[in-house]
């Protein structure tokens, strides 16, 4: 495997797997730019060492070949803007014209390809089944995508002469373009510098984390969220949990929780996460008080109550002011920081002050010297909204693959390169 800063790109085709999944408005602009400008040290590398480079994503969940409103072409004054060169589009991955553009690039030429979802191959999963299809239908179609999925990662192959997976964000997949791709480029693949840093980032913090160790865990549901809670008991010292799933904790005690986001069938779950932090010695903060409202809504009446006493018809949006204190007190102790979620309903700007509380306090304990990691969920865009993200240590990619790599999963992105 090579180290993408020791490879020679001088007149190569470099074909590099970014994840471009990005956010589009209704009239496919580009809201958040993050992943984009995570990619652009890569891109730049090939480009600054005499190579041209061919770049592949994919962008949401096509349910088809050309629904253009996931058209990677799109993004291209986007890739433009932040790259500082010009971007060839393909408007296809498969086609003639895209094999033809691939094939006459020159040095410091930048192509991009299409949509890789419009492509059932990339996947593996066959598309247009019947509601209704039989067992040997499906095993049919499936063994039909997996036949043609071969000549999906040989055309994409034949496109350049090495590859690069910088995509983090897809690296817990097993598709074409991240797992099965590899293979055809034995002794020229390389992670890019998302990857790299990305990989180090986690195993920095998992492998040999300074004390005290406390992740933060927030979103809606408790059951999106077992595996790593369990996961983190072994490595953490605490966990601080709050969002939505902070009211089936409540609830699982016999709390009220009036019309708050609740899972009652994860009490037993919840009541058995807190039996084993005690046994391990993990403490697990909890705001003792929410901001709770009379409706979903930025404009919905407000009040602040216990948090296992809310009034019926009310629901928790946010943590308390006592819960922001009691956060941020917990959080500039530790020396070592992982943040996935936020703690509240944070894209209503009324209900986003308990993120926004938790985002300084990380601020301010990495001033101090912690080393803290943001990632997975809405973490990202909570760090970015309130323009705090070049005040931590780091701000992970990665939704999915974070939190497999930190549950202690072989990625099969990762995998593909290291083998």
């Amino acid at each position: 495997m090579f180290k993408i800063d020791s490879y020679d790109f001088k007149g190569k085709r470099a074909i590099i797997r970014v994840d471009f999944n990005v956010p589009l408005d209704e009239r496919g602009q580009v809201t958040d730019d993050t992943r984009i400008r995570a990619a652009v040290p890569t891109i730049r590398k090939v480009l600054d060492g005499g190579g041209s480079v061919v770049l592949m994503s994919h962008l949401g969940r096509p349910k088809k070949n050309g629904e253009m409103k996931y058209s990677l072409g799109q993004i291209v004054p986007a890739i433009e803007k932040l790259l500082g060169v010009p971007v060839l589009f393909a408007g296809d991955c498969m086609g003639e014209k895209a094999a033809e553009m691939a094939r006459d690039l020159r040095p410091g030429q930048v192509l991009l390809l299409e949509n890789l979802r419009f492509y059932a191959e990339e996947e593996g999963k066959p598309r247009g089944l019947k509601e209704d299809a039989t067992d040997e239908e499906k095993a049919a179609a499936k063994k039909e995508v997996k036949a043609s999925q071969k000549q999906f990662v040989e055309r994409l192959a034949s496109y350049a002469d090495c590859y690069i997976n910088d995509a983090f964000g897809t690296a817990h997949r097993a598709h074409a373009s991240t797992a099965l791709i590899a293979d055809k480029f034995p002794q020229d693949k390389m992670f890019g510098y998302v990857m790299e840093n990305e990989l180090q980032a986690v195993d920095r913090m998992m492998q040999q984390p300074q004390r005290p160790f406390v992740a933060i865990i927030g979103g809606s549901k408790v059951s999106t969220k077992i595996s790593i809670l369990e996961n983190l008991m072994e490595k953490v010292d605490s966990i601080v949990i709050g969002g939505g799933m902070s009211y089936t904790f409540a609830a699982a005690q016999g709390g009220k929780v009036g019309a708050s986001l609740c899972e009652p069938e994860m009490f037993p779950t919840a009541l058995e996460i807190i039996r084993k932090a005690g046994e391990r010695g993990v403490k697990l903060v909890f705001s003792p008080d929410a901001l709770v409202a009379d409706r979903f809504a930025e404009d919905a009446a407000t009040e602040t109550a216990p948090v296992d006493a809310i009034p019926d018809g009310w629901m928790g949006l946010d943590i308390g002011e006592e819960g922001k204190r009691r956060f941020r007190e917990h959080i500039v102790g530790c020396r070592t920081i992982l943040w996935n979620g936020p703690v509240g309903v944070f894209e209503m700007d009324r209900f986003a002050e308990g993120s926004k509380a938790v985002a300084e306090a990380i601020a301010e304990a990495t001033a101090q010297g912690a080393f803290s990691l943001i990632g997975g969920g809405d973490s990202v865009a909570c760090i970015n909204k309130f323009g705090l993200a070049d005040k931590v240590s780091y701000v992970s990619t990665g939704g999915g693959a974070l939190l497999e790599y930190i549950e202690g999963k072989e990625l099969p992105g990762v995998a593909a390169i290291r083998k």
